[in-house]
């Protein structure tokens, strides 16, 4: 590896946000998974989970949908519901999902630099009863259309820039957060650097 190919993926390593993550359940279209990886690594989100409890596990994503963000990102696969979010319980300080109810809170009245969970449900049912039930709140999108639902991919793009948005200005991507350097030296090891 060259210096400045070493240089590059280590500013990017710098500003990866190991306080949030996406979690997407029994997403069908593996174009939409790989947009949404694509967005992970476009606003530095180092890890994502994959649940997949109703269809088969992906034997790939989208190639081109991605652009190889997957060999970038830190990908956790599961099966079952709950040791998924056993997972993230331990990593992750809350648990918010979207869907259209009438209990949930507007996107942007979230604090999305908390440390924090947003979990996307397929493209047909949506988010289950099951992981609504066990997350800590619920949240929408604002839309004033008569479809009042977003593809997946577009769903998490928005939501995860005004993560970017409020973390900005609350320089998260500037300062060094010593809590997540050994979340920080592990990708470094497997990005090889």
């Amino acid at each position: 590896m060259n210096e400045v190919r070493r240089e590059k993926l280590q500013q990017v390593l710098n500003k990866r946000q190991f306080n949030i993550t996406v979690v997407m359940e029994n997403v069908h279209d593996p174009h939409n998974i790989a947009a949404v990886m694509r967005t992970c690594d476009a606003v530095g989100i180092q890890e994502i989970y994959i649940l997949n409890t109703l269809i088969p596990e992906h034997k790939k994503f989208g190639a081109k949908s991605s652009s190889s963000a997957a060999k970038w990102l830190s990908i956790h696969s599961f099966t079952d519901t709950a040791d998924c979010i056993t997972a993230l319980r331990k990593k992750y300080n809350k648990i918010y999902t979207t869907h259209l109810a009438d209990n949930a809170t507007q996107l942007y009245n979230l604090d999305l630099t908390d440390s924090i969970a947003l979990v996307f449900g397929n493209e047909h049912a949506g988010v289950s009863d099951e992981i609504r039930l066990l997350a800590d709140g619920n949240f929408i999108i604002p839309q004033v259309g008569i479809i009042q639902s977003l593809n997946i991919s577009v769903a998490c793009a928005v939501t995860i820039y005004e993560a970017f948005r409020q973390k900005t200005i609350a320089l998260q991507y500037t300062k060094p957060n010593p809590v997540f350097e050994q979340d920080r030296l592990a990708v470094a090891k497997s990005w090889e650097l």
